[in-house]
C-alpha cells in the first residue's frame, strides 16, 4: 500500500508539472498591470515644454492601468545638462535631454548605462545619430534629433541668391537697407565657423578630456591673426549685430534683423515672421587673407538619457523610448521644426521638403561633429567678444590668440 500510494503521489506531481509546462508563460517582457506609483522627473529645453506635456499624456494613456504615473517636467538647458546631472546624479532627472558632446563624460561618470535594446535603436536611427550617441562603439543614449547645427536664415525681400554667397556682400546689402545681419559671438559654438575651414585646428586629445588647438598658428596660408583681422572687419560694419539666439529672433520679429546664423529650432518662428520671404541656405564665405573661406559649423545631435540612478529604471527607459519614437519625432518636427534622428521620420516628405532641414544638409558638407573638452568654451568666447567690440584693449591679436590657445589646451 505504501509503495502504491507513493506511485500515485509521484504521478500526480508529474501531471501537475506537465500542465504547468503547457500553460501560459509565467513572465512577460513588459510591465504587468499594477497599482505601482511611478514618479519620474524629466529635464528638457524650456521651448519643448508644450511638446513634452503632449508626449507625457500619450505615454500615460498608452500605459494606463500598468502604473500610477506622476511625471514632472523641469526646464534645463541641453547645452549644460551634463554639469547639472553630475552635480547630483542621485537627485537628478530620471530622463533628460542633452547635446551629444556630453555623452562620453556622462557615461564615464556612471550617469548612463548602455542601452539594453541597442540593436533596435541602432536600426531605427540615422547612422550619424547612432555614432553621436555612442562611446567606444556602445550606445549610451537614445537619438532624438540629427539637426544640432547652424546655417543661414535670410529674408528674400532683401537678398538675392547671389548676395547670400558672401558675408561681406550681405553686410553691404543690409547696411544700405539700414537693417542688420546677426550672429552670436558670445558663443564659441558659432565662432568655430570662422576657423573650421582654414587649416587651423581644434579637437580632443586621446584622453577624451583635454583639447589641442592651433588657432594661434603663425604659419600656413591662413594664420590665426588673419582670421582675427577678418572678424574685426566684419564687426566694424554698421550692419553687423553680435547678439544671442533670443535677440536674433526678437530682431526677426520686429523687422530689424534680415539675416542671421541659427538652427532649425527657430524655423517655425522665422517662418511665421517672414512668411514666403523666408530663405535658408548653407553659411556664406567670408574674406580672409586675400581669399574666400567657406564658413564652417559644428554639427551634432540631441539625445535622451536615462539616469543610471533612477528609482524606476525600466519605466524611465520606456519613457525615453516613447519620447524618441518615430511618431513623436514626427510630432517634434511638426511642433518645433526639429530634424528627426529616426530614419523613417527623417525620410518623410514633410521633413524632406523643409527649407531649414535642406539648408542644414547643405551645410553638413562643411561641418564637423562637435568633439571638444570643457576648456574650449570660455577662452574662445573671451576672444570673440573682444573682436566683436573692435578690440577695445588694443592688445596684439597674436597675444590674444596665444592666450586663447593656451586656455583651450589647458590641462
Amino acid at each position: 500500500m505504501t509503495r502504491r500510494l507513493s506511485l500515485l503521489l509521484l504521478s500526480a506531481c508529474f501531471l501537475f508539472l506537465l500542465a504547468a509546462c503547457d500553460g501560459q508563460p509565467q513572465v512577460s517582457d513588459g510591465p504587468q498591470p499594477t497599482s505601482e506609483a511611478v514618479s519620474l522627473t524629466v529635464w528638457g529645453a524650456e521651448e519643448d515644454e508644450a511638446l513634452l506635456q503632449e508626449i507625457f499624456t500619450s505615454f500615460q494613456t498608452h500605459y494606463a492601468g500598468q502604473a500610477s504615473f506622476q511625471i514632472t517636467y523641469r526646464g534645463q538647458s541641453e547645452s549644460n545638462c551634463k554639469d547639472a546631472m553630475l552635480g547630483d546624479l542621485e537627485g537628478g532627472a530620471d530622463v533628460f535631454a542633452f547635446a551629444d558632446d556630453q555623452v562620453a563624460a556622462l557615461a564615464a561618470a556612471g550617469g548612463l548605462d548602455p542601452i539594453a535594446d541597442e540593436a533596435a535603436i541602432r536600426n531605427a536611427s540615422l547612422p550619424a545619430a547612432v555614432e553621436a550617441a555612442s562611446v567606444g562603439g556602445t550606445l549610451y543614449a537614445y537619438p532624438l534629433t540629427a539637426d544640432n547645427g547652424y546655417f543661414l536664415y535670410y529674408n528674400k525681400a532683401y537678398f538675392t541668391g547671389e548676395d547670400i554667397q558672401n558675408l561681406e556682400r550681405m553686410l553691404e546689402v543690409a547696411a544700405q537697407a539700414e537693417k542688420l545681419v546677426a550672429m552670436d559671438w558670445s558663443s564659441a559654438w558659432y565662432v568655430y565657423a570662422f576657423f573650421g575651414n582654414t587649416g587651423l585646428e581644434v579637437g580632443l586629445n586621446g584622453d577624451g578630456l583635454t583639447n589641442y588647438c592651433t588657432w594661434n598658428s603663425a604659419d600656413g596660408p591662413i594664420r590665426g591673426v588673419d582670421v582675427a583681422q577678418s572678424m574685426l572687419n566684419i564687426a566694424a560694419s554698421p550692419a553687423f549685430s553680435n547678439r544671442p539666439d533670443t535677440e536674433f529672433l526678437a530682431g526677426v520679429r520686429d523687422g530689424s534683423v534680415i539675416a542671421g546664423i541659427s538652427g532649425v529650432w527657430n524655423a517655425v518662428a522665422v517662418g511665421e515672421a517672414w512668411g514666403d520671404d523666408m530663405g535658408a541656405a548653407k553659411l556664406p564665405t567670408y574674406s580672409c587673407a586675400g581669399q574666400q573661406v567657406q564658413m564652417a559649423s559644428f554639427s551634432g545631435c540631441k539625445l535622451i538619457g536615462v539616469n543610471a540612478y533612477s528609482r524606476h529604471p525600466e519605466w524611465a527607459a520606456r519613457l525615453a523610448e516613447w519620447i524618441t519614437s518615430e511618431e513623436n519625432q514626427r510630432l517634434r518636427f511638426e511642433m518645433r521644426g526639429q530634424g528627426p534622428a529616426n530614419v523613417s521620420a527623417a525620410n518623410s516628405p514633410e521633413v524632406q521638403s523643409s527649407l531649414a532641414i535642406a539648408a542644414l544638409l547643405e551645410q553638413s558638407n562643411y561641418s564637423q561633429l562637435q568633439r571638444v573638452g570643457g576648456k574650449f568654451w570660455d577662452p574662445v568666447a573671451e576672444f570673440s567678444e573682444s573682436m566683436a567690440q573692435g578690440n577695445p584693449s588694443g592688445a596684439s591679436l597674436q597675444a590674444q590668440l596665444d592666450r586663447l590657445a593656451e586656455g583651450v589646451s589647458a590641462r
